[in-house]
């Protein structure tokens, strides 16, 4: 991670903290309000942490942010990722060569495959280079949010392997500190090292090893959260885009670990032992409830003389996980396109927070195409739990340039065009009735409407008129200029919201979709409109269809709705730490972005 550091510093990326710092909710806010700037964001590196509360500094200093912006993804990759994708593009399309030149070209790439394959060092790892601990609490783990269960390891790379040892898998997981060797392991329903797990707890076993290294080449954590298929190991990726092999070494417990990590934890998750954990604030930007998950009873911490800690932070968009994702969605469009071979592109916007929105554009062919290509990227690994799902044809803008693209959905908008199925979703999603399973809806906005003209009225009279029909607190219309401008409704929810769209039913000549959200929204924000809307909404639950108008429930659920679960709190920085940092002039008082992310 040093090396890396000094990368980071000679293109100007990194930021340097020398004052004492908290570990607790001053140096992960200083990090999230770094992440929201952008491109204009850099690494931070935090010389001096300190915990106020336990009296105590630590001896390694924290590093943040490290996928600050592109350049850092490419610095990491030591390549830029889009010759990665050409690469992978290439692999997809691989047929026998016909000729001597093709013959030449096609050794040269099978060659060049010869570094994929981490190799496993036969010697146990040099206790010289390396300090023990005796507790994890010597190590400088964060707390994030207030109302964290506690401190989570954030960039620890889970290593784990199947029972019959021929499966390796490098996961990324939080990890709460739950004593001083004891660490609780929130692997998902869905992930390898759970299934692994399981395979343990069939064959009766009591124990379970796992190991956890932290820093060490940033490539490793990257490699941790890609979606490969099944049974592919995450460090196979690495050798493919290094062109190097990944060093392995071997932990006391036979799990093998980078040769070059930073900090290794190691020991065993035992199997029938589990503890309460969280709440956490999680990437979605809500807490996650409080949940048991496996006990890992920790045998040996080692460290390097020169460690440096390596965490990151998850909330509310965007932050260091836009930069990781965006790696993550560019190298793997090509292998998607082998299931979905008319996709010409996708994009999971950063506000959608990955799988509760993606775009998708295609080469339009025949009838009912996209409801086919919905019905493709719901049962491809990953990509099973995208929640909401618009798929436009290949004459569409650049799904990126969002202020040509909405116009384009919206004039392309026929609620006749909407699927709306159910499946898995990820364990983290708040919205549906039951955990890891909801609704999703599919838009096919690939052929043009053919819809009733609106009469549009300005905001306030439109609000004027609903008044007369519903209590509403405020409303704005958005992109009025369309066949199917967006109305979103500002309301103190009394009744359920069905009720309150067959009201309005009345008005049909003046809107096509209504969007219903809580009281506290800031309707001059569609950013994060955008976010609180994707997280918020259960396709089989939240969306009413009648008279070619559509509804959307993005308000909180209770009973009302027969929400049994506990609905979320949003994640939010706390208002003291941010203001003592403003007046010891760590970070600048930019309202204007504050506002904007609503921190």
């Amino acid at each position: 991670m040093q090396r890396f550091i000094k990368i980071l510093k000679e293109n100007d990326l990194l930021k340097i903290y020398n004052e004492p710092l908290d570990v607790e909710l001053e140096i992960p806010h200083i990090a999230y309000i770094e992440a929201k700037k952008g491109e204009d964001g850099k690494a931070l590196l935090f010389n001096n942490p300190i915990s106020k509360k336990e009296n105590k500094s630590y001896d390694h200093p924290v590093l943040m942010n490290v996928f600050c912006n592109k350049l850092a993804l490419n610095l990491a990759f030591t390549r830029d990722f889009e010759e990665v994708v050409n690469e992978i593009l290439k692999l997809t399309k691989m047929h026998i060569p016909t000729n001597l030149s093709a013959k030449i070209d096609f050794f040269k790439f099978l060659l060049s495959l010869k570094n994929v394959p981490p190799k496993r060092l036969k010697l146990p790892r040099p206790k010289f280079r390396y300090k023990e601990l005796d507790s994890l609490y010597d190590l400088p783990v964060l707390k994030t949010w207030e109302e964290d269960g506690g401190k989570f390891i954030t960039m620890g790379q889970v290593y784990t392997q199947s029972l019959d040892k021929k499966q390796n898998n490098l996961g990324m997981y939080r990890l709460q500190v739950s004593g001083e060797k004891e660490l609780l392991m929130h692997w998902q329903i869905h992930k390898d090292g759970a299934n692994f797990y399981n395979e343990y707890k069939k064959a009766g076993l009591k124990k379970m090893p796992v190991s956890i290294a932290i820093g060490g080449d940033p490539l490793y954590i990257w490699c941790g959260q890609a979606p490969l298929p099944k049974g592919i190991f995450e460090l196979l990726l690495y050798g493919f885009i290094k062109k190097k092999r990944a060093i392995l070494s071997a932990c006391d417990n036979k799990i093998f670990v980078p040769f070059d990590s930073d900090i290794v934890i190691e020991g065993f998750v035992e199997i029938d032992n589990f503890k309460d954990e969280g709440p956490f604030g999680d990437h979605t930007g809500f807490y996650t409830p409080v949940l048991p998950f496996p006990v890992m009873k920790v045998e040996k911490i080692r460290v390097k003389k020169n460690a440096v800690y390596q965490a990151t932070v998850v909330g509310k968009p965007p932050l260091e996980d836009r930069v990781m994702g965006l790696g993550t969605e560019r190298i793997f469009l090509p292998l998607l396109q082998t299931s979905v071979p008319d996709l010409i592109d996708y994009k999971m916007p950063e506000n959608g927070v990955f799988h509760n929105l993606i775009l998708a554009k295609f080469n339009l062919k025949y009838p009912a195409q996209a409801t086919q290509l919905m019905h493709a990227f719901w049962g491809v690994g990953q990509m099973s739990f995208v929640k909401h799902a618009i798929f436009v044809d290949e004459n569409a803008p650049d799904l990126d340039d969002y202020d040509k693209l909405i116009p384009y959905i919206l004039e392309h908008f026929d609620s006749n065009n909407i699927l709306i199925s159910k499946g898995i979703c990820d364990q983290l999603d708040h919205s549906s009735n039951d955990e890891c399973f909801g609704g999703k809806i599919g838009l096919d906005a690939s052929k043009i409407a053919h819809v009733q003209t609106l009469e549009i009225l300005s905001d306030e009279n439109l609000k004027d008129l609903f008044k007369s029909k519903i209590d509403l607190i405020d409303l704005k219309q958005f992109y009025v200029q369309t066949k199917s401008p967006v109305v979103c409704i500002l309301i103190d929810k009394k009744e359920k919201i069905s009720t309150l769209f067959g009201n309005l039913l009345e008005f049909k000549n003046h809107f096509r979709i209504l969007v219903f959200l809580d009281k506290e929204n800031k309707l001059e924000n569609p950013y994060m409109l955008v976010w609180r809307v994707s997280n918020n909404i259960d396709g089989l639950r939240d969306v009413f269809i009648k008279d070619e108008r559509v509804c959307l429930d993005a308000t909180k659920k209770g009973k009302l709705e027969n929400y049994t679960r506990q609905w979320p709190k949003q994640v939010d920085c706390s208002k003291g730490v941010l203001e003592d940092l403003v007046l010891r002039k760590i970070i600048q008082n930019d309202t204007q972005l504050f506002d904007k992310f609503e921190i």
